[in-house]
C-alpha cells in the first residue's frame, strides 16, 4: 500500500499514535520521514515539525490534528 500520509519529524517526536490510528481506521498507508537525514528537509521544516502531508499536500504543522487529517483524507478520496 503506497503511503498517503507523510509525517515529517525528528528523532524523539512521538506523534505517530494519531497517524497510526487514523491510517488504520481508514485503511491508508503512512510513512514517517526523519528531517535530520536531509539537509533540505532540515532547512525547510526544522521550525515547523511535526509536519503532516496527505497525498503530498501539507495539511498541518507544529501539531497533528486528527480531525484535520481525517478531513483531508476524506476530501482527497471524494474529489
Amino acid at each position: 500500500m503506497a503511503p498517503r500520509i507523510t509525517l515529517l519529524a525528528k528523532p524523539g517526536c512521538h506523534l505517530c499514535d494519531v497517524i497510526e490510528r487514523v491510517a488504520a481506521d481508514l485503511g491508508v498507508g503512512w510513512e514517517e520521514r526523519d528531517i535530520t537525514t536531509s539537509p533540505e528537509d532540515t532547512r525547510n521544516y526544522w521550525d515547523k515539525i511535526p509536519v503532516t502531508f496527505v497525498d503530498g499536500v501539507q495539511i498541518d504543522f507544529w501539531r497533528v490534528s486528527e480531525a484535520r487529517l481525517r478531513s483531508a483524507l476524506r476530501a482527497a478520496t471524494s474529489g
